[in-house]
This record gives structure tokens, C-alpha cells and sequence, in this order.
């Protein structure tokens, strides 16, 4: 495991040469709020590195629910059983494993690993707004229908999960890249992607923390740099699909 830490935030990496992913310790005034909780192995990782800070954890936020960021959640849940679980409303039934949509969202089919034999349930439900000490939930759905991403409203860090990539460089959700295409390959909405990071622009972080890869400061350029590669690659793909209707 890698740690890496920015003022208030530490990013801890799992497998960070092969299949890096990340899970974050927010440190509060008394205490620690986690924001995912990685491969069914990392809660030994996680618990240890929130040791090491002197703090407890006192929350525990799954941004979505694929399996690669709620895996240890039944092994820390079991360790720290009085700490809450905050989830997406939207994530609650797919951390049951429930696929199916709900009305008015696009007959797409979800994508990644959806969790089996997870038998922790949340204590909150979030939705768009809500605050976790100094964190703000932001409703980000693509990557997932009910993904969210958590703004620190004292250092400006943007925790956008998988709403973005920079492994394997810079991406909106949904776009591929070669050297690390599987957050491409488990969007559920493309377009909704792209809409969402527009919308996590305004908000002009300090830093930019993700799901897979490492973080950026000052990412503001890099991200309009997704933008507009997320915005050229869905013309064309509906520009092709134009000409294949029309012959």
C-alpha cells in the first residue's frame, strides 16, 4: 500500500503498480472520515494508516457501489461497528447487488463489478448537498447512476472518485485510455459523465483526487482538457451512428 498525503487529505493506494486503487482518510478536528473502502483485503491497510494518523475513523462514505471501492466494508464494519456508513441513495440497491433501473433513467445496462454477499447496509442515505463535517456531497452519476463526489469545503480538494481517471492519464469517465481502460469499460452513461465533470469544474479545486490514479494540484486545465476530449469523442461516436442510421 502507498500513502501519499495533502494538508488534510491521505490517499491510500492499493496495488498502486499493477491496479491502483484508492481509498481516502479526511481528517476532521476529532476525527477521520474514510471515503471508500477498496478490495475486500485493505481493511488490515486501512486501519493501520488511520492508527498512524493518532485519529479514529467516524464515518465511512462508499461514493458508489462497485466492487472495488466497498470490499473491505463488511471486514471494517465488523472491526468499528458503531462508526455510520454513508452511501449514494441511488448506490443502496446496487450494493445488494440489484442491476436493474430505475424509471426515467437511460435503458443503459450497468457496467463493473456489482457487489455480491455484502451484507453491511448504510445508516445514511446521501443525496445531493448533504455535508459530512467539512465534506459537501456532489450528485456526479455516469460512471454509476448514483455516484457522488466530495468536495472539502475548507482546501478546495475535490474527491471525485471515479468520476474522473488520471491513470493512464486525464479522462472523463466513460473515455478510454489504452494504459488503463477499465473505468471506461464499467460506465454505465457516458454523456451523463461528461455532464457531471462540467459540473465538478465550477467548483475550481485546489486538488484533484480519484478513484485510479494519483491526484493533481491546480487541476483546472487538466480538466478542461478531459472536458474537451470527452466532448470530441461523443460527437464523433454520435456522428457515426447518424451515417450507420441514415444508410
Amino acid at each position: 500500500m502507498r500513502t501519499i498525503r495533502e494538508d488534510k487529505l491521505l490517499q491510500l493506494t492499493f496495488m498502486p503498480r499493477l491496479f491502483p486503487v484508492n481509498c481516502y482518510l479526511v481528517e476532521e478536528e476529532n476525527g477521520l472520515t474514510l471515503i471508500d473502502a477498496g478490495m475486500p483485503y485493505s481493511a488490515a491497510g486501512i486501519l493501520k494508516a488511520a492508527s498512524r494518523l493518532g485519529k479514529e475513523i467516524t464515518s465511512i462514505i462508499i461514493s458508489h457501489a462497485h466492487d472495488d471501492h466497498v470490499g473491505a466494508l463488511d471486514a471494517l464494519k465488523n472491526k468499528l461497528p458503531d462508526v455510520p456508513v454513508y452511501i449514494p441513495q441511488r448506490e443502496a440497491r446496487i450494493l445488494t447487488g440489484d442491476r436493474s433501473l430505475q424509471p426515467g433513467e437511460p435503458d443503459l445496462p450497468l457496467r463493473g463489478g456489482i457487489p455480491r454477499g455484502i451484507v453491511t447496509r448504510p445508516d445514511v442515505l446521501l443525496k445531493e448537498g448533504d455535508r459530512i463535517g467539512s465534506l459537501l456531497a456532489i450528485s456526479t452519476p455516469g460512471h454509476s447512476p448514483g455516484l457522488m463526489s466530495f468536495f472539502d469545503t475548507r482546501t478546495r480538494a475535490l474527491l471525485a472518485s471515479d468520476a474522473m481517471q488520471t491513470r493512464g492519464g486525464i479522462a472523463v469517465s466513460g473515455q478510454m485510455r489504452v494504459w488503463f481502460p477499465f473505468p471506461a469499460m464499467s460506465t454505465w452513461n457516458k454523456q451523463a459523465a461528461l455532464e457531471s465533470v462540467k459540473k465538478l469544474r465550477e467548483y475550481s479545486p485546489s486538488l484533484l483526487a480519484v478513484g485510479h490514479g494519483r491526484m493533481l494540484h491546480s487541476p483546472a486545465a487538466a480538466i478542461e482538457q478531459a472536458i474537451t476530449a470527452a466532448e470530441r469523442n461523443l460527437e464523433a461516436a454520435a456522428g457515426k451512428e447518424g451515417r450507420a442510421d441514415v444508410s
